[in-house]
């Protein structure tokens, strides 16, 4: 089967979705961005495509890049044509998410001290003090290092007309930049022909910038930081990420029980004694997170870690208490909070959204459950969320009682035809829509944007959910840079094969031996 017969028809089927697509212009030409990508999919027959998507899913199974699904654990499912945003784009892209993690930043400051947000009218009071994870706990003191918005993952969609939208914040416990990583290392070896051939920024630098924004915000007076990366334990889904950025950046993965608090200090267990910790980068949900303050039951986290840090003994990365942030009732009031606290329009608009709160609105919204897409505003991963369109009249009746009851707790948007990339289905390409993750570090001084983030992909043709926990995929998100001079990926043009291909960043091979005993 040749390059043409493997995009036969995706012409009709993108016309089908309406959806703007990343790769093809309106008569299946490919864009500028994209052409080493046609070039190099033009030589390959569906043989040699599914060959190497074969290999880079053992790849990835061997390498433990897995993700529970229905029960089951499968590797994570990487398609072989990237997703590719030139240079311009993204320095749009970019800006954007800094602007929006700086407002987000002045936001948690402010509700968590004075709340002049409030008393300048800007939002509502009873806005911030009914979301489920905003935590009275925390008020009233500034944590250690004056960060409270770490890492962020800001999930950006193109909508049909091709303009960048913001569909939602995540700046409480952002995951998939493992994915990022690793989808890297296997585009390199899968796609060499069109990888060797282009400037593509590099993602390599994103453990080193968090462990020095992570080091940056220790408790003043801490000349030699210990950070620590703390996990639920080796039955979390994302367990695979929190073992990778902890080899990556050279320092302990821990759980709750290997830490103890004493006088506001905590303290690590080791072979070698206690050993104390001044940051922790945490991959637990704050209600798990200590036992004293919040859920009693939980044997996740350390009873005393939010006094320890009320104390400014250490720092926690992500603060407690950033979920209100990532409140999607908040959302709607982010360009708001952008004009307020920075005094700069939006570079990025939010998705038009509608507060279920608001009597008008709501009414509005019950009339037309059948064409909107309702999220429950404390959701993630796909949960609670119903496509009007696709949902059947049963499923809209328990909404329309679920939404009466609680309009709080629920928001409503138009549904957007996300963009569109050829994904690898059977023997052709066909149409998928995506989403885009991208990552932020902020070390108080700067944020910093990794150059590219996690674009996810829905495998099902017509489906608009991307989660992985809901069956969706992703791809290699390469950024074009703009001149040599900008830092690239260096990869030797004729280095072509697998067998020469070399390793996106350095890492001990002992270390990836050691992390894959683990993870068997």
């Amino acid at each position: 089967m040749t390059m043409s017969d493997l995009f036969q028809d995706y012409s009709e089927a993108a016309g089908r979705t309406g959806a703007y697509d990343e790769m093809f212009a309106p008569g299946q030409t490919a864009r500028k961005s994209y052409g080493q990508v046609a070039g190099a999919l033009r030589e390959l027959s569906l043989a040699d495509v599914s060959a190497r998507a074969d290999s880079m899913a053992r790849t990835f199974l061997d390498r433990g890049v897995t993700f529970d699904f229905a029960g089951e654990e499968r590797p994570f499912p990487l398609d072989i044509v990237p997703r590719v945003i030139p240079a311009d784009e993204w320095s749009v892209l970019e800006r954007g998410v800094a602007q929006r993690v700086r407002a987000l930043e002045a936001f948690l400051n402010d509700v968590y001290d004075k709340m002049t947000v409030v008393s300048d009218g800007v939002i509502p009071r009873q806005l911030v003090t009914t979301s489920a994870h905003f935590h009275r706990a925390v008020h009233g003191f500034e944590p250690a290092g004056g960060v409270r918005v770490h890492i962020s993952g800001i999930d950006v969609v193109r909508d049909a007309a091709g303009t960048f939208r913001v569909l939602e914040d995540n700046v409480r416990v952002p995951s998939g930049v493992s994915y990022v990583l690793e989808n890297r290392r296997a585009m390199a070896k899968g796609l060499p022909e069109a990888f060797g051939s282009q400037l593509i920024r590099p993602v390599e630098e994103y453990p080193r910038r968090l462990l020095s924004a992570l080091r940056k915000t220790a408790p003043s007076g801490v000349d030699d930081p210990t950070v620590v990366v703390l996990t639920p334990g080796v039955f979390n889904s994302a367990y695979f990420e929190h073992t990778l950025l902890a080899g990556l950046m050279g320092v302990e993965l821990v759980e709750g029980r290997d830490l103890i608090c004493r006088g506001n200090r905590v303290y690590m267990r080791t072979t070698a004694g206690e050993q104390r910790v001044d940051v922790i980068y945490k991959r637990i949900d704050d209600d798990f997170l200590d036992p004293l303050q919040f859920r009693s039951d939980s044997m996740l986290g350390c009873p005393g870690l939010v006094n320890a840090a009320r104390a400014g003994g250490v720092t926690i990365a992500n603060a407690v208490g950033n979920g209100v942030a990532d409140d999607k009732l908040v959302y709607s009031y982010v360009p708001d909070l952008i004009r307020y606290y920075l005094g700069e329009e939006p570079v990025i608009a939010n998705v038009d959204t509608f507060r279920l709160e608001e009597k008008e609105a709501r009414e509005h919204v019950l009339d037309r459950l059948d064409e909107l897409v309702v999220k429950p505003v404390d959701g993630s991963g796909g949960k609670g969320l119903v496509i009007g369109p696709d949902a059947s009249k049963e499923e809209l009746e328990a909404l329309r009682k679920r939404v009466i009851a609680d309009p709080r707790g629920w928001i409503a948007q138009p549904v957007l035809q996300l963009s569109t990339v050829p994904t690898l289905s059977g023997d052709k390409f066909g149409p998928r829509h995506v989403d885009l993750r991208p990552f932020a570090v902020n070390d108080g001084d700067d944020v910093w944007v990794l150059p590219g983030g996690l674009t996810r992909v829905a495998l099902k043709e017509g489906s608009l959910i991307v989660n992985s926990s809901q069956g969706g995929g992703s791809k290699d998100t390469w950024v074009l840079a703009d001149s040599p001079q900008v830092p690239v990926e260096q990869v030797p043009r004729q280095s072509i094969t697998v067998r020469e291909r070399v390793s996106v960043w350095p890492v001990e091979s002992n270390w990836r031996d050691r992390q894959s005993e683990q993870q068997q």
